[in-house]
């Protein structure tokens, strides 16, 4: 009972209900969430008693409600049997309320429920406990003796010890035989070293942990490291190379698989440009889109798109128009304003096997569903090792927009709890469609960020709708330079290079690189090759400072070890702390404006070279 009271289970309630979805919830009700007591989690102390308006009537849709005690085996198999009938045969979701349960051993292993429950709810869970329950059933229903359940409780006893034996020293002995090799090692490096006593001590420290864990060996061998630093010897070289064959072959059983390592992973897709030819056409930035997502929903069957405003009026900037009359309303759907849940259903689609294309309206919205995000989908292929799979895409929206509420940047917080999903930032509507293209044909998931601002621009309609490619964690370099490297994304890039072309007319020729992709970054380095030219770096980012620019600075800086061809001090151009003001004049004293890219970039070149540019300001 400890969810019941959130946002997300009312959510995934209601939901359900308006989908009829054909499943059954259990809720297993022992009056306590943690150590909280119902009567400060539920109103009326009755989850089921608070649905009752979600109970399903002759001529609507809702739930089928069915209460049950938890003790009561046979009630249980009765309860769990109609649910089942139900839910099959008239498609529709059941809830089970499960009441009466015990708590055996507090709500974890920290905290024993002696410390919150009343001496006479303690003698009550001791009477009713299931298994007490259960037992008495089986003798009164002549099903068992007493003698004869009391041997089988022994006989269980005594199989789940020795199992429990088994499985331990299957865990732990390939362990111990890595302590048998290492502290050998040991033992030769210190007898070959003028720190023998202190090497020693760590050998006899390792011997005396009677059950070791790879923490315990491993720490051992690198503290040793320490003091055989200016040691010359084949023992150290030894030591050194099994250390770094331990950790080659043991990181990877916590670390691997966060995303896919099959030939479908998106960064094996090699990219297709856009064609065109004489008679391409200058269009809006939503025609792309929705023609593309045309070619998509022909292409595959099995691929659609469900969300906020998805289906009858084909999306809020008519990315979708006109696409749920041509494929129907189960492939082009809309739902309620839910974010969370529709993560959800993107996810149980991608697991068996469709191409869903779930819809956030606002990327400030992807806050409502974020938890999941990161909790379940993020992570779903770590930690199943790679046996299970969710290649679901979010789409959605947003950068530089001028409204009182869609209008800040998230992504300093995104992209540091999604790791396992890519997260992309298309500057145009042609570069979003490429990387739609891209990830269906991939086995991972993925956020495109498409640019709200840019429906309404215009781009070249290419003549190879719906098979153009854009690569993952790979940059481009839309303008070539010599002076600086200017790094940016999305709508802001636009305005990078706009400023661009204003910088030569001073003397400033400096080169632009639109990120593209977030997670993965730069796979190639091409930003550090930019750098190893220009010698000159800027990020500039409609985020917070510390956010999405820290990040950048830290992938260019200290993975790409671009800072070794830094003649001056890299710098970042960010937004303001606050989330951005209303209008035309909120965003210009909020986010990097084209006069402040120009004059930092001026900066910059005025403090290597003040003779040939002057102060601005």
């Amino acid at each position: 009972m400890q969810v019941q009271s959130e946002g997300l289970f009312f959510e995934t309630i209601n939901a359900a209900g308006v989908l009829q979805v054909p499943m059954v919830i259990s809720i297993w009700d022992d009056e306590y969430g943690i150590s909280v007591h119902a009567k400060h989690q539920t109103t009326k102390e009755n989850i089921s008693e608070i649905l009752k308006g979600f109970q399903r009537e002759e001529n609507s849709n809702g739930y089928e409600i069915i209460r049950v005690k938890g003790w009561d085996y046979p009630s249980l198999i009765n309860a769990f049997e109609e649910a089942s009938k139900i839910a099959r045969e008239q498609h529709c979701p059941v809830l089970i309320h499960i009441q009466e349960l015990t708590q055996p051993q507090g709500h974890s292993t920290s905290g024993s429920h002696e410390r919150y429950k009343s001496t006479e709810r303690l003698a009550w869970e001791k009477d009713f406990d299931c298994n007490v329950r259960m037992k008495k059933w089986m003798i009164t229903n002549g099903i068992a003796t007493n003698e004869e359940l009391t041997q089988l409780e022994k006989n269980i006893k005594k199989e789940v010890r020795e199992g429990k034996r088994a499985a331990w020293d299957a865990f732990i002995s390939p362990i111990l035989d890595d302590r048998k090799i290492l502290v050998e090692l040991l033992q030769n490096t210190a007898n070959a070293s003028p720190n023998k006593v202190f090497i020693t001590r760590i050998i006899n420290t390792l011997n005396t942990i009677e059950e070791p864990t790879r923490k315990d060996i491993l720490s051992a061998g690198r503290k040793v490291l320490r003091y055989i630093t200016f040691d010359d010897s084949s023992e150290k070289e030894q030591l050194k190379s099994w250390i770094n064959s331990y950790i080659k072959v043991n990181q990877p059983k916590y670390s691997s698989h966060l995303y896919s390592e099959s030939e479908l992973k998106a960064t094996n897709i090699k990219e297709i440009a856009p064609t065109y030819n004489e008679d391409s056409k200058n269009v809006d930035g939503r025609i792309i889109i929705r023609d593309n997502f045309d070619a998509i929903f022909s292409k595959y069957p099995e691929a659609l798109i469900f969300g906020e405003d998805v289906g009858n009026i084909g999306d809020v900037n008519q990315g979708l128009e006109g696409l749920q009359e041509k494929y129907g309303k189960l492939r082009v759907a809309d739902t309620g304003i839910r974010e969370a849940t529709i993560i959800g259903q993107g996810i149980g689609m991608a697991m068996r096997g469709l191409k869903p294309i779930a819809e956030i309206q606002y990327l400030d919205y992807i806050m409502y569903a974020l938890q999941i995000i990161s909790d379940d989908l993020a992570t779903l292929h770590y930690r199943s090792k790679g046996k299970q799979k969710a290649p679901m895409i979010i789409r959605t929206r947003g950068h530089r927009l001028e409204g009182i509420w869609h209008s800040g940047s998230q992504l300093g917080g995104v992209i540091n709890l999604v790791r396992g999903i890519h997260v992309l930032v298309p500057r145009n509507m042609t570069k979003a469609a490429g990387f739609y293209n891209t990830l269906l044909e991939s086995d991972q998931p993925a956020l495109v960020i498409e640019c709200l601002n840019g429906y309404r621009l215009k781009e070249k309609l290419p003549t190879n709708i719906g098979e153009f490619k854009t690569p993952i964690g790979v940059v481009e370099t839309v303008k070539e330079g010599t002076d600086i490297t200017l790094v940016s994304y999305g709508s802001t890039l636009r305005m990078v290079n706009q400023t661009a072309k204003e910088l030569l007319e001073v003397g400033i020729d400096a080169e632009v690189i639109d990120v593209q992709s977030l997670l993965p970054f730069d796979l190639n380095h091409d930003i550090t090759k930019s750098v190893a030219k220009t010698n000159r770096l800027m990020i500039i980012d409609e985020d917070v400072p510390g956010g999405a620019s820290a990040y950048i600075l830290n992938e260019i800086l200290n993975v790409q070890n671009a800072y070794q061809h830094l003649d001056s001090q890299p710098k970042v151009l960010t937004a303001q702390q606050h989330r951005p003001a209303y209008g035309t004049d909120g965003d210009y004293f909020s986010k990097p404006s084209n006069e402040d890219i120009f004059e930092a970039v001026y900066n910059v070149m005025h403090e290597a070279n003040p003779e040939d540019f002057p102060k601005l300001r």
